[in-house]
């Protein structure tokens, strides 16, 4: 769609949208699922955490984005390691802050 089109909803698509996580359709509130995924109990699983960590190491790259993912599954991996204390709820307001940062250009500004 070019910048002079409307959307089906009446909005015009100035091609620019004003907050990426709503043009990637990621609500800003934690969702349920997520909230009770955070009371699940994840067990420690050696298998699932090094094959995470061996994935996170594979997509890491030069790129932001590349050592972003890399970081994210890093943390997903902590969740199947009992040493580690973290939760789903607490990745998932992680990434949304790093995204957020990401979008505003930097965490300077």
């Amino acid at each position: 769609m070019s910048g002079d089109e409307t959307e089906p909803n009446g909005d015009r698509d100035d091609g620019d949208p004003a907050d990426p996580l709503d043009a990637a359709g990621v609500d800003p509130v934690v969702p349920d699922s997520v909230a009770d995924a955070a009371d699940e109990e994840f067990p420690d699983d050696d298998e699932v955490r090094a094959f995470l960590r061996e994935v996170a190491a594979d997509v890491r790259g030069d790129s932001s984005e590349s050592k972003q993912l890399s970081a994210i599954l890093y943390r997903v991996s902590d969740l199947y390691d009992a040493d580690e204390q973290t939760s789903p709820e607490e990745i998932y307001l992680n990434v949304r802050h790093i995204m957020r940062i990401k979008e505003q250009g930097g965490i300077e500004r």
